[in-house]
């Protein structure tokens, strides 16, 4: 047994364990306070007899040992990684140091790979790092990746002659830029189809399947793909992405706006479109077209592509930078587009006008989908503003066209009533019409063509509005007829015209808009025409071939004779005006020529025959007779073959 404490110490710690019972609720209240008591008189340390410890509170020192001995230990591994982090820090920062030192001269760190890995590895693992140190090398890092960006997209896009681009664009993007009509557009080029390649890249989609070759040098050969990815990943990561949008978006837009100059397509303000002399404006117009389908399915396309490359990592970026770069060239063509569309109107730019809008009706569903965001809802409003006011200009065209037809005040006949040059002009410029047949029933849906004479319920309205143009065309050719003092000439004129004006629609699609109906009408017309110029012209011959007027004497008469002899000389004397005259007149149309000649032949060559058979024997043996019957029915056939063919005078 332990000895017994003396008397002195066993009243102080019989004091201690009363104070102990009295405060202490738990083991863990009890051990605290024997450790402060104990902490004043080592006999209060005895008091552990006194209070034996609960079950397995050995273990619980134990454990709470050896877990302050853990704590410790990671402490120290922390200290150790914040150490190592600190020294990669400083490592880092060294690297970027030794670039901003003058021994490093005008070197680009991406010179070389093995530079531009170890610097953009310091790059990134100073992003977020504490300290000036660290701090001051990140902003010196983020400005030479700015300017080494910016040198990539420079240096990535040499220019070439406006010819090589040109071909290159149209060559190695294999794009499709179908021609609207040999009037509007004449380039032709392979299916943009081609331009997939077999398998993707990792941007997806079959369009993006380019193979090196292909890429035109306006745009970035892959291995600098490769590199300004790098750079984008490490300044996007630093939090330096409006930086590097504004790079991107200045030297890309820079670009994009020269590959239009190359296309053709310059800068004009709505004053300069109106100065320009058509012929200027015209080749300006047609290299819109082509443009507009280069800009929209090559270049921005592949940019669309090349940008989703490089700026992958940030996806919000990406949409920024593609906006940047590419609503300067956009908004270029759109604007010529808005200058033309607004532009004062005449007749001749009415194809290329419907050759814009077809073209920008085509591409707008791609040119949207170029695009999100703002940056979309802008360009659809602007583009689709532009489609609308294409449109009213296209109307307001034929409304001027329809006028000049009205209004054209030449007064001067043609020589030989041949086709006028307005018949001419009107019915090419209507049969252009029906290749844009698609569009302009879309256009003319709802325009007033109230004159256009048509009682067809079922008519299209581009076919009303050509009922309406070649109506207003037949009224000028019938008021044009009557600057001809000749009753036959005038009909001559009118046939012409007329002929002309139904082969035109015949062998056209008009003929699918005006119907059968409609040129059976017009050739009952001609046929009116044919009737009026033989009634005309040969009345006055075929008068002198009658027996009214002839004296009733039976057997020889000199009163008969006289008459004879006055009706054989007028005879003469009127076909030889008719053929002096009519001969130098032109029926265009073969077939209608020769019809006319046999008509004519059907008429007079019998009645002639007759004429002379009944009444040769009371002239023959007289003197002269040969005067008065001049010519044998064979002589005149073969005269009347000479009619219409447009021979000088004299000739």
């Amino acid at each position: 047994m332990a000895a017994a404490p003396p008397d002195g110490q066993e009243k102080v710690i019989a004091a201690a364990q009363h104070i102990v019972k009295s405060l202490a609720s738990s083991k863990n209240a009890a051990d605290d306070m024997i450790r402060i008591l104990s902490g004043f008189d080592n006999r209060l340390s005895l008091m552990s007899d006194l209070f034996p410890p609960p079950p397995g509170a050995a273990d619980a020192v134990d454990s709470i040992l050896e877990a302050d001995e853990g704590t410790s230990q990671e402490e120290g591994e922390d200290d150790d990684a914040a150490a190592r982090a600190e020294a990669e820090w400083d490592a880092a920062a060294e690297v970027i140091e030794r670039w901003e030192s003058p021994a490093a001269g005008d070197r680009m760190v991406f010179g070389s790979r093995e530079d531009a890995e170890e610097y953009l590895a310091a790059a990134a693992t100073l992003a977020g790092a504490p300290g000036p140190r660290a701090e001051a090398a990140l902003q010196a890092a983020m400005a030479r990746l700015e300017d080494e960006f910016r040198h990539l997209l420079i240096r990535s896009a040499s220019p070439l002659a406006a010819e090589d681009l040109q071909a290159s664009l149209l060559r190695r993007l294999s794009l499709t830029v179908p021609s609207f009509n040999s009037s509007a557009v004449d380039l032709d080029c392979p299916s943009f189809a081609n331009h997939s390649g077999e398998g993707g890249d990792e941007s997806g989609g079959g369009r993006n399947s380019v193979s090196d070759e292909e890429i035109s040098p306006y745009l970035i050969a892959p291995d600098t793909v490769g590199a300004l990815r790098d750079i984008a990943d490490v300044m996007l990561r630093a939090g330096y992405a409006p930086e590097l949008c504004q790079v991107y978006g200045e030297v890309r837009r820079d670009t994009l706006m020269e590959c239009l100059a190359v296309l053709g397509v310059d800068k004009m303000s709505l004053e300069e479109v109106q100065r320009v002399e058509w012929g200027v404006l015209d080749g300006k117009m047609k290299k819109w077209i082509q443009a507009l389908k280069v800009v929209v399915r090559g270049l921005l396309a592949e940019e669309r592509r090349i940008c989703s490359q490089i700026l992958a990592a940030d996806p919000n970026a990406e949409e920024e930078c593609f906006a940047e770069a590419a609503k300067g060239c956009v908004l270029q063509l759109l604007n010529f587009g808005d200058a033309i569309a607004i532009g004062k109107r005449s007749s001749e730019k009415l194809f290329r006008i419907l050759g814009m809008y077809e073209a920008l009706a085509e591409v707008l569903p791609e040119l949207e989908g170029l695009f999100s965001g703002e940056a979309k809802e802008f360009i659809k409003e602007e583009a689709e503003g532009i489609l609308v006011r294409l449109g009213d200009a296209v109307r307001g065209t034929i409304a001027e066209f329809a006028s000049a037809i009205q209004g054209e005040t030449s007064r001067r006949p043609l020589p030989g009533g041949e086709i006028h040059p307005l018949t001419r002009y009107v019915m090419n410029y209507v049969r252009l019409l029906a290749d844009y047949n698609a569009s302009l029933n879309q256009l003319l849906e709802y325009w007033d063509t109230e004159l256009n004479g048509s009682d067809n319920p079922n008519m299209t309205p581009l076919g009303h509005c050509v009922l309406m143009l070649i109506t207003h065309l037949q009224s000028k050719i019938d008021e044009k007829s009557r600057l001809y003092e000749d009753e036959g000439l005038q009909n001559i004129f009118l046939m012409n015209n007329l002929l002309y004006i139904v082969q035109k629609v015949k062998d056209s699609e008009l003929k699918t808009l005006l119907g059968d109906n409609w040129i059976r009408k017009r050739r009952g017309q001609i046929r009116q025409y044919s009737t009026g110029y033989l009634r005309s012209s040969w009345a006055r011959v075929l008068a002198c071939l009658r027996d009214d007027g002839l004296p009733q004497t039976m057997g020889s008469s000199s009163a008969l004779k006289t008459a004879l002899k006055d009706r054989f000389k007028n005879f003469n004397l009127a076909f030889e005006e008719l053929y002096r005259t009519q001969t130098s007149w032109r029926v265009v149309d073969p077939q209608l020529r020769e019809e006319l000649k046999i008509s004519i032949s059907e008429k007079v060559l019998p009645a002639y025959r007759s004429f002379v058979g009944r009444f040769r024997g009371q002239l023959e043996g007289g003197r002269g007779s040969a005067r008065y019957i001049k010519y044998n029915p064979e002589d005149l056939e073969n005269q009347v073959s000479d009619f219409f063919e447009g021979k000088k005078p004299n000739a």
